[in-house]
């Protein structure tokens, strides 16, 4: 399994996702981390060839901060909130649609959305999209002694 964690550490909230692959990490060294914080377009190459991968992004879509959606992707795209207002080069939801064009999306895909409430510049996560990264981490530690590799 590989984890992609997405993000712009110097935009507070939308660090989420990198600070959740920084943490991961730290917990379980063996696990395949990769972190994006541009062009996602790189993100095809990561996964190529991965059976399982999950990705954890941060959000904007209004709903209250530290809030945790969980897609698995499949025939659908991802909700709108994955692609307007990103703050990367090229949105996970447009990577993902581009590798299921060019048949090289993973045969499953988990993606993880962490509800941000500053997207401000600046370093550090607001206390509860902090939290809400602790409880994806704990999920994504829980999957993966049942998750295939």
């Amino acid at each position: 399994m590989m984890v992609v964690g997405v993000g712009n550490r110097f935009r507070r909230d939308d660090g989420a996702g990198l600070e959740a692959a920084a943490r991961l990490r730290a917990r379980s060294p063996e696990l395949r981390v990769v972190e994006r914080d541009g062009d996602l377009a790189g993100v095809l190459d990561a996964w190529a060839g991965e059976e399982t991968v999950v990705v954890i992004d941060a959000t904007s879509s209004g709903a209250a901060p530290g809030t945790v959606r969980r897609f698995d992707v499949g025939d659908a795209p991802l909700p709108a909130a994955f692609s307007r207002g990103s703050t990367h080069l090229f949105g996970i939801a447009e990577a993902i649609e581009l590798s299921r064009v060019l048949g090289r999306l993973p045969r499953r895909l988990v993606v993880y959305g962490i509800e941000g409430s500053t997207f401000t510049a600046g370093e550090g996560l607001s206390v509860e999209v902090s939290s809400a990264v602790d409880a994806v981490i704990r999920e994504v530690l829980a999957a993966t002694s049942i998750a295939p590799s």
